[in-house]
């Protein structure tokens, strides 16, 4: 409409000048005026064509009549455009924020199988950088065989069954490596660090394999006894069907100090607390494990104990008794005939306290001792079974000392003895009057 008004003005003008003058003067304006309008138009277009070549958000030209109300329309879309593009920039800078916070590795391929982008756990578990290595096929990158087998599988709509990999350049990482399609002709890597899952499992096993064993060779030698008293009948004499009962009756109590400490250690598993919070005494326990490890072992050691400041303990009576008791225990089973046992409990200038049970045992390696509290690991499994253990009561000790805020420390060395120390926090602690 404004450019019919343009017109319509420049027609007025020249059919003035016809009026007044002639027309060849008429047509002589006219040709000017509309020479001058092209000129104007002209110079609008390119400053049109110029301002689009600009960066988006570049102001837009200022000019007068249409072209005002041109650029003004152009100025809205300009602004529209810039506000929906900053939009999607922080949306990707979101999912990128996102992407890189997630635990499993994310990597973007193109239909080559080129990175287009990846995250920082992915770069950590593969090897990579984040900058020198996109636009590079990721089989030339991760070389490991299973790898470039399994990224040479068929593609299409349905993708592999995920990969496990325990990778080669990271010794004892094991990644279980996933590819989802997306998009047109693209793929997404997802990368799940599974190596405290293969661990757990891997105890699973070993557990249950333990367990098996453990219960099987005693009840092989119980079965064998009752099999020949059974068919041996009155051949075999009074003494000697004593003896076999004996025998089988020693194995039977085997499997049922296996048993309990396995639904002792399944309890302390289920819960992080003791079931009770009571003071216990510490010097009246010190001196009940004091006697059931000098029955123990039968006069073979000398045992002595210093019970220290008079304390309480805040805590289980039974599992207290129970990590106390089998530190004794062990230090018995472990120190041969004529050797020397002495528990020892003290408060620390910190507020704290401990409890320490001191041998001129056998000793323990260093490589043993990070693995001592582990279920069924022995340093020595014939020595082990000879003096009756199960295997489970240090990792008795750990979980219970565990319940009550406290930790074990172990210093030892091969043919010069052990000790064992259980550490309390100040908070477990109520000193007592002394009498």
């Amino acid at each position: 409409m404004a450019s019919a008004a343009t017109l319509l003005t420049l027609l007025c003008i020249a059919g003035l000048c016809w009026a007044v003058f002639d027309l060849e003067t008429g047509l002589a304006v006219l040709c000017v005026l509309l020479f001058g309008l092209a000129l104007h138009y002209l110079r609008n277009m390119v400053r049109v064509v110029r301002w689009a070549q600009q960066p988006l958000g570049t102001p837009v030209p200022v000019s007068t009549g249409v072209w005002d109300y041109i650029f003004a329309n152009l100025s809205r879309r300009s602004r529209v455009a810039l506000e929906q593009r900053e939009q999607l920039a922080r949306s990707l800078a979101r999912f990128r924020e996102a992407s890189q916070a997630m635990p499993d590795g994310v990597i973007y391929l193109s239909r080559h199988h080129t990175i287009e982008w990846m995250n920082a756990a992915a770069a950590e578990y593969f090897g990579l950088n984040p900058e020198r290595d996109l636009g590079r096929a990721i089989t030339t990158l991760v070389r490991e065989p299973d790898f470039v087998r399994f990224m040479k599988e068929r593609d299409g709509d349905l993708a592999p069954e995920p990969l496990i990999l325990h990778s080669q350049r990271q010794d004892g990482l094991s990644l279980a490596i996933q590819r989802v399609p997306f998009g047109e002709d693209l793929e997404m890597l997802l990368a799940r660090d599974i190596t405290q899952l293969e661990r757990l499992d891997a105890m699973r096993r070993d557990f249950v394999a333990n367990v098996s064993h453990e219960l099987k060779t005693p009840l092989t030698v119980v079965n064998g006894f009752v099999e020949t008293l059974l068919d041996a009948g009155d051949e075999i004499g009074p003494a000697d069907r004593q003896r076999y009962l004996g025998m089988a009756l020693d194995q039977s109590l085997r499997m049922q100090h296996l048993i309990e400490d396995l639904l002792t250690l399944s309890a302390l598993q289920a819960g992080s607390e003791p079931d009770e919070d009571e003071p216990v005494n510490v010097q009246a326990l010190l001196g009940t494990v004091l006697h059931e490890a000098q029955v123990l072992s039968g006069g073979r050691h000398q045992i002595s104990l210093d019970p220290g400041t008079p304390a309480s303990l805040l805590g289980s009576q039974k599992e207290l008794h129970s990590a106390f008791s089998n530190l004794a225990s062990n230090a018995v089973r472990y120190t041969p005939e004529g050797g020397n046992i002495h528990l020892r409990w003290g408060v620390k200038e910190d507020g704290g306290a401990e409890f320490a049970v001191e041998d001129s045992g056998i000793g323990i390696g260093a490589e043993h001792i990070g693995r001592l509290t582990e279920r069924f690991y022995r340093v020595d499994r014939g020595r082990s079974r000879e003096t009756g253990g199960t295997g489970l009561g240090l990792a008795i000790v750990k979980h219970i000392l565990t319940r009550h805020q406290a930790h074990l420390d172990v210093r030892s060395e091969p043919g010069k003895g052990s000790c064992f120390t259980a550490r309390f926090s100040a908070k477990r602690l109520l000193l007592r009057a002394q009498s």
